[in-house]
C-alpha cells in the first residue's frame, strides 16, 4: 500500500459533523470514510489514480464540509440526485466532473465504491417523459453509467497509485 498524502483540505470537522450531514442526507456513512472526510475535508490526494474496469481514472477532490465550497457535500448531492441512480451518494469529483460515490443498493449497512459517468446520464424525470420510460425503467439505465471501484472505503484508498 502506498502512503497517501492528502493536500489543500479546507479546515477540519467533526466526525460527528459528518455523519450527521449524511444522516441528514438520509445515509448512514461509513466509519472509515467519516474519520478519513473529518480530517481531510474537501482534499485531494497523491497518488490519485485508480482503475475502473481496466481504465485509468483520477481522483479530483473530496467533497467539502464546508457550506460556503462550491463543492459542498449537500449541494453537491442535491444538484445530481434527479440524474444518479438511488442510493448512490457521491463523496469526490474527478477532474473531468464525474463522480466516486457510495453505493447502498444491496449494501445499506457497507456500501461499495462506485465510478458515476456522467456523459449520456439525463436526469429520470427527463427520461420517463421523453422516452416514456416507467420509474424502474429509468433507475435501470441510470444505473447503466455506474462502474464497481471497491468493496469499501479504505479499499478504494488502498487502490490509489502513480
Amino acid at each position: 500500500m502506498s502512503t497517501l498524502e492528502w493536500q489543500f483540505a479546507d479546515d477540519t470537522v467533526s466526525e460527528s459533523y459528518v455523519e450527521n450531514i449524511g444522516r441528514d442526507l438520509g445515509f448512514k456513512f461509513p466509519r472509515d470514510y467519516i474519520s478519513c472526510a473529518a480530517i481531510n475535508n474537501g482534499a485531494n490526494v497523491e497518488p490519485e489514480l485508480f482503475s475502473v474496469e481496466d481504465r485509468e481514472k483520477v481522483f479530483g477532490t473530496l467533497l467539502s464540509y464546508d457550506k460556503e465550497n462550491d463543492e459542498f457535500i449537500v449541494d453537491v448531492y442535491n444538484s445530481y440526485k434527479n440524474t444518479l441512480p438511488n442510493k448512490v451518494i457521491p463523496f469526490a469529483f474527478d477532474p473531468a466532473g464525474n463522480l466516486i460515490c457510495f453505493d447502498y443498493k444491496d449494501h445499506e449497512d457497507n456500501p461499495i465504491v462506485v465510478f458515476w459517468e456522467h456523459e449520456n446520464a439525463p436526469e429520470k424525470e427527463t427520461l420517463m417523459q421523453e422516452e416514456g420510460l416507467t420509474e424502474e425503467q429509468a433507475e435501470e439505465r441510470a444505473r447503466e453509467n455506474v462502474f464497481y471501484v471497491a468493496a469499501t472505503f479504505t479499499e478504494f484508498l488502498d487502490k490509489l497509485h502513480d
